[in-house]
């Protein structure tokens, strides 16, 4: 149904116990680690054949697209078992890799009538372009990011530290290392979600007919392809929307805030497996996908970049007219963390997109100025959080938010368009590999 919210971790648990239950041997479920605050890290399998396919859901707290798309194509698995035993493997998915972030992150799906959340937007707060009915089925980006959490970049677990960094490992990540030890799976993917923009898709390897497969998936169900994605900056661009690890390419991940890891899609390479990073948009951008030549590329980085810097200033003065107020709970203090590295890393930022050929392109430009209005949408949207709610620090989340959906015509993206978008992706890919 279009419109369709995510469900909740608990809500995604409780179907996955009723699938194994009602198809028992056909999907199994077992635990394979916790986190920190001591939740289970679940594991639902289909099929066994020797081979594995690993498909990791949940990396990113404020992206729930993974465990949709999960459970769905493992259901199918269980209807038509067909579709899995003719690869002659078994196809595993960790439904949610961090569900300690998931727990607060997942609060927009929960929230009261009037704050535009999935199923309860009120006439003339939807999108663009969209009616009355669509406003009232749809979320906005307004409600998704009075409620967003995402964590600070060392405490997600898909990038655990490199060796030399003095930081414990997170027992999130020391779980997904050993199942990939364990499983050795010939094809990992992770499920991941953009709020704003068009899908992509990273492979730490060629895979022959990808790209083609990819770009006719994402046509069908008319998902708009980023031209070339900031993701990856090391990386080639086999195709719009493609990127490929180079025989030479980066072996760490480093993000913006200094903080240095081996991304856990690029540890499971010593397995000789393929990784294959899937990115669904949950509001769409038709521009970013516009190959026309920008004539003067660098007073477009130079836009962003007043952008992004300006906005982050504004912030800072919002936060200081508040006066001194220290977060108290685990919560607000996760939220505060989170929101003031972003604040932080605006000049790391601008550094990187003057050093790199950006803005070439018009889809290019378009993807550069989401980027420049998110990053300091997404901190003043987790310090209103940390700091109860002040009201001055909502108005300016409603407002940036308001003008990053209507600067870009953003379109609410079915959920079951952005989990079909995923699971044909990955049919395609195992495919081709197995």
């Amino acid at each position: 149904m279009r419109g369709t919210p995510y469900p909740t971790l608990g809500e995604l648990l409780r179907r996955a116990r009723a699938t194994v239950a009602a198809r028992p041997g056909a999907l199994r479920l077992r635990a394979v680690g916790t986190s920190r605050a001591g939740r289970p890290l679940w594991l639902l399998s289909a099929g066994h054949g020797p081979r594995h396919i690993l498909t990791v859901a949940g990396a990113h707290a404020n992206e729930p697209v993974g465990g949709v798309t999960s459970l769905s194509l493992a259901e199918r698995f269980a209807r038509e078992p067909a579709l899995l035993q003719e690869s002659g493997c078994t196809w595993n998915f960790l439904l949610c890799l961090d569900p300690d972030g998931a727990s607060l992150a997942g609060r927009w799906l929960t929230g009261r009538p009037g704050e535009g959340l999935p199923g309860e937007g009120r006439p003339g707060e939807g999108l663009p372009g969209e009616g009355r009915a669509a406003a009232e089925a749809s979320p906005t980006l307004r409600g998704y990011y009075r409620r967003f959490y995402r964590p600070a970049f060392a405490a997600q677990p898909e990038f655990p530290p490199v060796t030399s960094d003095p930081r414990p490992v997170m027992p999130e990540s020391e779980a997904l290392v050993r199942l990939i030890d364990e499983l050795r799976p010939v094809v990992q993917f992770s499920l991941h979600g953009v709020e704003v923009g068009g899908s992509f898709l990273q492979l730490t390897r060629a895979v022959p007919g990808a790209a083609a497969a990819y770009r006719r998936i994402a046509a069908d169900l008319g998902i708009p392809l980023e031209h070339r994605p900031f993701d990856g900056m090391g990386w080639l661009a086999e195709s719009p929307g493609v990127l490929v690890l180079p025989d030479s390419g980066p072996t760490e991940e480093r993000d913006p805030s200094g903080f240095t890891s081996q991304a856990t899609w690029l540890y499971a390479m010593r397995h000789g497996t393929v990784s294959a990073v899937v990115e669904a948009p949950f509001w769409s951008v038709a521009g970013v996908s516009d190959p026309r030549p920008v004539a003067e590329p660098r007073r477009e980085v130079a836009e962003a970049s007043e952008i992004l810097l300006g906005r982050a200033k504004q912030l800072e003065a919002v936060v200081g007219e508040l006066g001194p107020r220290a977060p108290e709970t685990p919560e607000e203090i996760a939220h505060f963390t989170a929101a003031r590295e972003l604040m932080d890393i605006g000049p790391g930022v601008v550094d990187t997109w003057n050093s790199a050929e950006l803005a070439t392109t018009v889809g290019n430009a378009v993807s550069l100025g989401v980027a420049a209005r998110r990053i300091p949408l997404r901190a003043a949207a987790m310090m209103r959080q940390a700091l109860g709610g002040a009201p001055a620090l909502d108005t300016l989340v409603e407002a940036w938010a308001r003008e990053l959906a209507s600067t870009f015509d953003a379109r609410w993206v079915p959920v079951t368009d952005q989990t079909e978008l995923q699971i044909r992706t990955m049919l395609a890919l195992a495919r081709a590999l197995v």
